[in-house]
């Protein structure tokens, strides 16, 4: 039986989310997933010299999912990378990386790369990223210096976190606002649809 056959008997094979972000957790449930295990991928996530910044976030998140994938079971990996042209930023998990961020991205645009990885039950792979465009303010050193403080940066791509604190220093935005957050919804439930994986339960 295939995946798509046990889909349409209404049997669904259990889903494994690689990632112990809770941001894609609160994402998947506002399409109706709910991963039946969380498994966080234990890769390095390193950048390779001269790697560009979509290709990174294609590698790791396919990474992810071969990490974490089970016979018999969808796999899900992301993963996010921010870049100011071909500067990839870092996951700031200092107030100095923190800083760095903020201040390469303070009044210039940046792209985000939000890529996922599919593994269906039966091990076929299918690897989706998405961009999106964003425009910053020019910030303040108070304002920097306020939201370090916050600590909302620590573990955020490129330091900052669109759904908090930081929402107020973003004057556009073009693409996918919930790939900023860390995983595109509508590509996630097209690929999760096209691999015959049941979105809404029953």
């Amino acid at each position: 039986m295939t995946s798509k056959d046990a889909a349409r008997d209404g049997v669904r094979p259990p889903l494994i989310l690689a990632s112990a972000s809770p941001r894609r957790l609160d994402l998947l449930a506002q399409i109706g997933v709910e991963p039946d295990t969380v498994a966080p991928a234990d890769i390095d996530e390193t950048p390779h010299k001269a790697e560009p910044p979509a290709l990174l976030a294609r590698r790791l998140a396919r990474a992810k999912a071969q990490a974490c994938a089970q016979t018999g079971s969808y796999c899900l990996g992301a993963d996010t990378v921010v870049a100011v042209g071909r500067d990839i930023l870092p996951k700031a998990e200092t107030e100095a990386e923190a800083r760095a961020c903020l201040a390469k991205l303070s009044g210039r645009g940046h792209r985000v790369y939000s890529a996922l990885a599919v593994i269906s039950p039966l091990g076929d792979l299918s690897v989706r990223c998405v961009e999106t465009r964003v425009r910053f303010k020019r910030l303040s050193a108070r304002e920097c210096d306020d939201y370090v403080a916050s600590e909302e940066w620590r573990g955020k791509a490129g330091g900052y976190a669109v759904q908090g604190r930081a929402a107020a220093f973003i004057s556009s935005l073009n693409g996918s606002y919930s790939g900023v957050v860390g995983l595109p919804l509508f590509e996630t439930a097209n690929l999760l649809t096209g691999m015959g994986y049941l979105v809404a339960r029953k």
